[in-house]
């Protein structure tokens, strides 16, 4: 209650009417103008708006300093809501979105050209030598095309 009533004090009065301002920007809740937006929506400005906080923490009225904090959480919050991260986040998918639909709509049943090819005897072993083969390959009319072998 001491530091509330400190804030009355003649030589406070620019912290009561920060205070006070604050608190009107939390009551309207007034849209963040796309210029400020996208200063705050950044890595700059949010890092800079906690360091204002934790300088209000450290140096001015506990008051105005929790007041700042939650008008620092609004900022933030509104200027995501203006530049479009907020939605981004929510209706983007990511990466392991995509690859639980992907794996889902990969999943088949083993089918009869699976068995079937499976039930096949293998044409090469492995480590065992070609046996030679009981057709003979015939080429067919080239029609004045030069063979791959010439070049």
């Amino acid at each position: 209650m001491d530091s509330f009533t400190k804030l009355f004090n003649k030589e406070h009065r620019s912290e009561l009417i920060l205070l006070v301002l604050m608190i009107v920007y939390l009551l309207l809740g007034l849209k963040t103008p796309d210029a400020v937006a996208n200063v705050v929506d950044s890595l700059v400005g949010r890092l800079s708006i906690v360091l204002v906080v934790i300088f209000l923490f450290l140096n001015a009225n506990p008051v105005l300093a929790v007041v700042a904090a939650l008008v620092a959480f609004d900022i933030m919050r509104r200027s995501a809501e203006t530049t479009g991260s907020i939605a981004l986040q929510a209706y983007a998918p990511s990466e392991e979105k995509k690859s639980s639909h992907f794996t889902a709509f990969n999943q088949f049943p083993y089918t009869l050209e699976q068995e079937v090819v499976a039930k096949m005897a293998p044409m090469v072993r492995s480590g065992m030598p070609l046996d030679s083969a009981s057709y003979k390959p015939v080429l067919d009319n080239l029609h004045q095309a030069s063979s791959l072998h010439e070049m």
